[in-house]
Protein backbone atom coordinates (compact mmCIF):
# COMPACT_ATOMS: atom_id res chain seq x y z
CA UNK A 1 0.00 0.00 0.00
CA UNK A 2 0.82 3.75 -0.72
CA UNK A 3 1.00 6.41 1.90
CA UNK A 4 1.62 9.48 2.14
CA UNK A 5 3.47 10.39 4.81
CA UNK A 6 3.85 13.47 7.18
CA UNK A 7 7.11 15.14 7.54
CA UNK A 8 8.60 18.59 8.61
CA UNK A 9 11.19 19.98 6.26
CA UNK A 10 14.71 20.21 7.78
CA UNK A 11 16.55 21.74 4.43
CA UNK A 12 15.53 22.98 1.15
CA UNK A 13 18.00 23.33 -1.82
CA UNK A 14 17.76 23.81 -5.61
CA UNK A 15 19.21 20.17 -7.53
CA UNK A 16 19.58 19.35 -11.20
CA UNK A 17 21.00 22.54 -12.06
CA UNK A 18 18.68 24.61 -10.28
CA UNK A 19 15.68 23.45 -11.82
CA UNK A 20 14.11 21.06 -9.19
CA UNK A 21 13.59 22.49 -5.32
CA UNK A 22 14.19 19.34 -3.07
CA UNK A 23 13.86 19.17 0.31
CA UNK A 24 15.22 16.97 3.34
CA UNK A 25 12.18 15.87 4.95
CA UNK A 26 12.67 14.22 8.69
CA UNK A 27 9.83 11.48 9.71
CA UNK A 28 10.06 11.25 13.19
CA UNK A 29 14.01 11.33 13.24
CA UNK A 30 14.26 9.63 9.41
CA UNK A 31 15.33 12.01 7.11
CA UNK A 32 14.83 11.61 3.40
CA UNK A 33 14.71 13.75 0.56
CA UNK A 34 11.27 14.95 -1.46
CA UNK A 35 10.48 16.90 -4.50
CA UNK A 36 8.38 20.26 -3.20
CA UNK A 37 7.76 21.07 -6.91
CA UNK A 38 4.11 20.68 -6.23
CA UNK A 39 4.11 23.12 -3.34
CA UNK A 40 6.08 26.19 -4.87
CA UNK A 41 4.99 27.54 -1.41
CA UNK A 42 6.71 25.38 0.91
CA UNK A 43 9.79 26.59 3.12
CA UNK A 44 11.65 24.65 5.96
CA UNK A 45 9.84 24.17 9.00
CA UNK A 46 6.99 23.14 7.62
CA UNK A 47 4.79 19.79 7.61
CA UNK A 48 3.92 18.41 3.87
CA UNK A 49 2.60 14.66 3.21
CA UNK A 50 5.02 13.28 1.08
CA UNK A 51 3.70 9.83 -1.44
CA UNK A 52 6.66 8.57 -3.53
CA UNK A 53 9.03 10.89 -3.40
CA UNK A 54 6.78 13.94 -3.86
CA UNK A 55 5.41 16.50 -1.39
CA UNK A 56 1.97 16.67 -2.23
CA UNK A 57 0.10 19.24 0.41
CA UNK A 58 1.15 21.20 3.29
CA UNK A 59 -0.91 19.79 6.86
CA UNK A 60 -0.40 21.32 10.24
CA UNK A 61 1.65 20.17 12.76
CA UNK A 62 -1.07 18.86 15.32
CA UNK A 63 -2.34 16.65 12.43
CA UNK A 64 1.13 15.40 11.20
CA UNK A 65 2.05 14.48 14.28
CA UNK A 66 -1.46 12.46 15.19
CA UNK A 67 -0.94 10.67 11.36
CA UNK A 68 2.67 9.67 12.07
CA UNK A 69 1.27 7.88 15.14
CA UNK A 70 -1.50 5.68 13.99
CA UNK A 71 0.93 4.90 11.14
CA UNK A 72 3.31 3.86 13.58
CA UNK A 73 0.67 2.17 15.72
CA UNK A 74 -0.49 0.43 12.61
CA UNK A 75 3.70 -0.53 11.66
CA UNK A 76 3.16 1.18 8.60
CA UNK A 77 6.75 3.12 9.12
CA UNK A 78 8.63 0.75 7.94
CA UNK A 79 7.93 1.04 4.60
CA UNK A 80 10.31 4.25 5.01
CA UNK A 81 12.87 2.48 3.80
CA UNK A 82 11.32 1.62 0.57
CA UNK A 83 10.82 5.18 -0.59
CA UNK A 84 14.66 5.57 -1.57
CA UNK A 85 13.69 3.38 -5.36
CA UNK A 86 11.09 5.73 -6.18
CA UNK A 87 13.27 8.98 -5.23
CA UNK A 88 15.22 11.01 -8.11
CA UNK A 89 19.18 10.17 -8.18
CA UNK A 90 21.12 13.58 -7.51
CA UNK A 91 23.75 14.60 -9.72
Amino acid sequence: MCLAIPGKIKSIELQYGGAVRMATVSFGGISKEASLEMLPDAYVGDYVLVHVGVAISKVDEEEAQKTFQYLEELGEIGELTDVDEYLPKSE
